[in-house]
């Protein structure tokens, strides 16, 4: 089809498909599901994650430092029990999100027993459905790859909780395979490089194994993973309401099969609203440190940055990527954490002045914010802001940026799928009014 007729068929759905925003008020439709204060719409009950960024008090919404809960437990909590034991922990919060209590010895060395006897694809899986049709994104790649598992399953269509459960350890187990070996095969297609492909090694832990299977030399250290394992817990779970988990509830209320829903997810992971935000910092931060010559002035970054929000540099967009969160308001619980050991990865890499330059931007920038935008509540950096940073110390690819994210949130995608099946809810289906005004039918020669 010639661009010029898609052009003027586009401009027919724009004259046809344009809602009048005072329309949305007359109905007090809460777009986003989320109201004028940014404060999400109660669709649900969930026992697997609190996210708390106010308080109610007379009636009142009062910012707060931002509070996450796995399961009823304090995530600072949770990941100050597993560094002083000095052991990773994203094994023990997989147990704890699925089946709601912190594990013991025995319990934690059966989850990771399971992992590992499930962590190896099908056989000819990696030839055939990733390298023989490779795709440019991982993201697609993982999607493409999920629904693919289906056919190999002897019981894909089958949804008691057991079964679900299995094929949950399973995807959990195997998303890191997957995302490697995509972005391994989109380097040899698409970017001309060596193929190099590492096998998992069975008495590794997925952090280690991620870092393993990822480098050509499976060389790493201690502080290396340490961190890796800290940001998959981080990412594990945040709620029933972020845009991928609030999709895998919509397509499970469907009663549809495991695959679909998580592939669902997938999809919705990959929009740059929702988990594509950290890559976009990563590039932000490239800008500026290109264009602000010291470092260390703060009036010379919070002028750049004025020129960020005001659309004058950067893409565009008017944005100040990883500050400010749909829920937090004084601070993400997240970034507070995974700053504190950005800190000791950049100093251990030489990296300390570029970590001072994100820690002067996290302080400038809500005031510059603050300055253009009508606030409801506080805005702070989230947990993107950092995690980039900490990606990019630890030699990983931008374009597994995304799919680290989803190798963490696979986790959150699989509890909140559990739970409702458990609850054996109805399908998920809001209300959409129609405001189209009522037309008389023309016949095809009259028109």
């Amino acid at each position: 089809m010639k661009k010029h007729i898609l052009k003027t068929l586009c401009e027919e759905i724009l004259k046809s498909s344009v809602i009048d925003n005072d329309l949305y008020l007359k109905y007090d439709v809460k777009r986003g599901l989320r109201d004028l204060s940014g404060k999400g719409v109660l669709a649900g009950l969930t026992e697997i994650s609190e996210v708390k960024g106010t308080e109610i008090q007379n009636g009142n919404i009062y910012p707060v430092e931002g509070e996450l809960r796995y399961r009823g437990i304090e995530i600072n909590k949770i990941i100050e029990g597993f560094i002083t034991d000095e052991r990773f922990g994203f094994e023990e919060v997989i147990y704890l999100l699925l089946f709601g209590y912190l594990p013991n010895a025995t319990q934690l060395n059966l989850i990771k027993d399971i992992l590992s006897e499930y962590r190896k694809l099908p056989e000819g899986f990696v030839r055939d459905i990733i390298m023989k049709n490779p795709s440019k994104d991982v993201m697609n790649a993982l999607s493409r790859s999920v629904l693919a598992l289906y056919s190999f399953d002897e019981n894909s269509d089958d949804t008691t909780l057991e079964n679900v459960l299995r094929q949950s350890l399973y995807l959990i187990s195997n998303f890191s395979l997957i995302a490697i070996y995509s972005y391994a095969a989109i380097s040899y297609y698409f970017k001309n490089k060596s193929l190099i492909i590492h096998k998992p090694v069975k008495d590794l832990l997925i952090a280690e194994n991620i870092l393993h299977m990822l480098r050509h030399d499976n060389k790493y250290t201690k502080l290396e993973v340490v961190l890796l394992d800290l940001a998959l817990v981080l990412h594990a779970e945040h709620g029933g309401g972020n845009n991928s988990t609030f999709t895998n509830h919509v397509v499970s209320s469907s009663g549809t099969d495991t695959y679909s829903a998580v592939a669902s997810s997938l999809c919705s992971l990959k929009g740059p609203r929702h988990g594509g935000a950290n890559i976009k910092v990563a590039r932000m931060m490239e800008d500026i440190k290109k264009n602000v010559t010291d470092w260390k002035d703060e009036d010379e970054i919070g002028t750049y940055l004025n020129k960020i929000l005001l659309k004058q540099a950067f893409d565009g967009q008017g944005l100040i990527y990883g500050i400010g969160h749909a829920v937090y308001s004084l601070s993400d619980p997240r970034a507070v954490i995974l700053k504190k050991y950005a800190k000791k990865l950049a100093d251990d890499k030489g990296l300390s002045e570029e970590f001072d330059l994100y820690s002067r931007i996290e302080k400038i920038a809500p005031q510059v914010i603050s300055e253009h935008r009508k606030m409801y509540k506080g805005v702070s950096a989230n947990v993107d802001f950092y995690s980039g940073f900490v990606y990019r110390m630890l030699d990983i690819p931008p374009e597994l940026f995304t799919p680290l994210f989803a190798i963490a949130r696979i986790t959150g995608w699989s509890a909140h799928r559990l739970e409702e099946i458990a609850n054996k809810g109805k399908i998920i289906r809001p209300a959409y009014k129609s405001v189209a005004p009522k037309k008389k039918y023309i016949k095809l020669i009259d028109r």
